[in-house]
């Protein structure tokens, strides 16, 4: 279906996105900013894909919206079948290398091909953080992949929202792996100076 006027409007108003970037903007000011300029069903429908892009259930609200084909040219569905694959596909490892039963879990579909290989890839990474970046880029590249050329489709539009999500997830990780380092130091300059002070009154350390 072709891209309405709104867009051509919207597009040129949106920052650039690269991968590993600081996310430009939160995916709720997105969708403050599309509900100010495009058509009120297609917003509707981002904020469905807002709400169940990484994981909804099923059978969950947000997940029947998404099955629904929209006038984001089926990037909505698309998306929907790659992250349902990966998630399985996840399951499954995982349950699999804890020594669990997986012959009673749903079945891991082995398409889309590059959903499955990259949760093999985040079983074979050194770190669970590690894991969720390798999860996150074989995403990017998913969106990437389904967003097509025209940059004023709604597809791409959508496609955009899922990579500034990503991106703000990055960012999650980032801060919270900054944290711990942090209490690790604090706790470490405490230890210290704890240290420090049972040595200079001659007290034994408790």
């Amino acid at each position: 279906m072709a891209s309405s006027y709104g867009y051509y409007y919207f597009v040129p108003q949106l920052p650039s996105l690269s991968w590993g970037q600081a996310p430009p903007m939160s995916a709720r000011a997105f969708l403050d900013m599309a509900a100010r300029m495009l058509d009120a069903y297609d917003v509707g429908r981002m904020s469905a894909l807002h709400a169940g892009a990484f994981g909804i259930g099923p059978d969950g609200e947000e997940g029947a919206a998404l099955k629904a084909r929209t006038l984001d040219g089926g990037f909505s569905r698309g998306w929907r079948e790659w992250e349902v694959a990966l998630r399985l596909n996840l399951a499954r490892l995982r349950a699999a290398r804890l020594g669990r039963d997986v012959e009673s879990m749903p079945e891991a579909p082995s398409s889309p091909s590059d959903a499955a290989a990259a949760a093999a890839r985040a079983m074979e990474a050194e770190n669970p953080l590690e894991g969720e970046a390798v999860i996150d880029r074989a995403r990017w590249n998913a969106a990437e992949s389904m967003q097509g050329a025209d940059v004023f489709h709604p597809r791409a539009v959508f496609a955009y929202l899922v990579k500034l999500m990503i991106l703000e997830r990055q960012a999650s990780f980032q801060a919270e792996a900054g944290f711990s380092q942090y209490r690790a130091l604090y706790d470490a300059i405490l230890e210290r100076h704890r240290a420090s002070g049972e040595e200079s009154t001659g007290e034994e350390p408790k």
